[in-house]
């Protein structure tokens, strides 16, 4: 079971500017060369890499349960699980390849360059193990299918760790410099990882994990130097800070984040559809302030700020956290809507191509997958899909449902 205090860091905590603004730097990816001010922003959809679901798995994970509900059971046609909302695929395991694929073509054909994962860290504990496993495999599957990667470090597990006694007080800052230096071992120096003036960008979740004071000493005794963001603010290390929703502030924190981040160096935006989450249902807590879908028009408003603020990278929050449903990937009740939000604000401004008949190929070749279809073909067909070569996977997909 996960722990829950990743729910309550959205208080928030502000400060003044600091006394110097400067410019962006490029990201380093295929957009690079064009001018700084014309050159388009990488787009990145926080992942949650934490569910566990049957039959891939032999139980399910409390991301799913929440000790509360049971998706064996069914209610019209739908699995009980912790969400007010159902994937359109059905509650998933993070760790099938056919669903991370699925997830990543997606992504690609809505015109959302990658990823920013949780990491909750190398410790085998509780179900960290499992998460790292499952975020090697979206690695793995950020790499075939050339998207773009960033992990978000959640240090909420240290203090967790040290109550469980598996790493002493004295030592949570040496526990967070080694857990990064292994990321800079292996993840950073993935062809698929994002960097930010040469260096690689690091998030970290939240606000009572490590200190202000312990991240300044985390930072300065890594191996190699990050591009680090704080949650909402600029620690002192930080070359800005990240935006996330916040239920108890409401929608001006997101002209706020904004305000703020003008001062600092980098800024990652967010962009989100609304938070409405089960917790209070779920009895896991008294839940937090419901932040509107308006029927998509807080999807739209927060990207088209997030865009028009000229930041190197914009987050999405979320692809799929379900149990707060900020959720992105396609629903039973919003179906592939919020994909198809994105895709054309992206296409207006000149950043994908895409058009919402598109997005069916990536829901066709998971369903064809699904049905034992030739894993060889298929994987010919994802390549396609995610160079662009879209009649080709077409024709090729048409063919091989032709064989079955």
């Amino acid at each position: 079971m996960i722990l829950l205090n990743r729910q309550m860091l959205h208080v928030l905590a502000f400060t003044l500017c600091f006394n110097f603004c400067a410019f962006a730097e490029d990201v380093t990816d295929s957009r690079s060369n064009a001018s700084k001010q014309n050159a388009a922003p990488l787009i990145l959809a926080h992942y949650m890499p934490w569910y566990t679901a049957k039959p891939f798995s032999d139980h399910w994970g409390w991301h799913w349960t929440m000790n509360h509900f049971d998706p064996e059971k069914e209610i019209g046609g739908r699995r009980q699980i912790a969400s007010k909302y159902h994937p359109l695929i059905g509650p998933y395991d993070s760790g099938d390849p056919h669903v991370l694929e699925y997830h990543l073509l997606l992504m690609k054909l809505a015109g959302i360059d990658g990823v920013i994962v949780d990491w909750y860290g190398l410790t085998d504990y509780r179900d960290y193990a499992v998460l790292h496993r499952n975020t090697t495999r979206l690695l793995q599957q950020c790499e075939r299918l050339k998207m773009k990667f960033v992990i978000c470090y959640e240090d909420q597990t240290i203090p967790a760790l040290v109550e469980a006694e598996r790493i002493a007080a004295t030592d949570r800052v040496a526990h967070a410099v080694s857990e990064i230096d292994w990321l800079g071992k292996y993840w950073f120096k993935s062809g698929s990882y994002v960097k930010l003036d040469g260096k690689p960008v690091l998030l970290s979740f939240g606000h009572s994990g490590m200190t202000r004071k312990e991240w300044t000493q985390c930072l300065s005794r890594l191996e190699s130097p990050v591009s680090y963001f704080s949650q909402d603010i600029r620690r002192e290390g930080a070359i800005g800070g990240f935006g996330w929703p916040s239920p108890k502030v409401g929608m001006q924190q997101v002209d706020r984040f904004l305000a703020d981040s003008r001062c600092w160096p980098q800024a990652i935006p967010a962009a989100f559809p609304r938070f409405d989450d089960i917790y209070k249902q779920a009895g896991v807590s008294e839940g937090y302030p419901r932040l509107a879908d308006n029927d998509g028009r807080t999807l739209n408003e927060t990207l088209k700020k997030a865009l028009n603020s000229h930041a190197p990278i914009i987050q999405i929050a979320t692809w799929n956290d379900w149990g707060e449903g900020t959720q992105i990937e396609p629903s039973r009740e919003f179906g592939v809507r919020d994909l198809q939000i994105i895709q054309s604000i992206l296409r207006e401004a000149g950043i994908t191509t895409f058009t919402r008949q598109d997005l069916a190929l990536a829901n066709d070749l998971f369903n064809a997958r699904r049905s034992g279809f030739q894993s060889e073909k298929a994987d010919v067909i994802a390549k396609a899909i995610s160079s662009g070569r879209l009649q080709f996977a077409r024709t090729s997909l048409a063919a091989l449902l032709g064989d079955k």
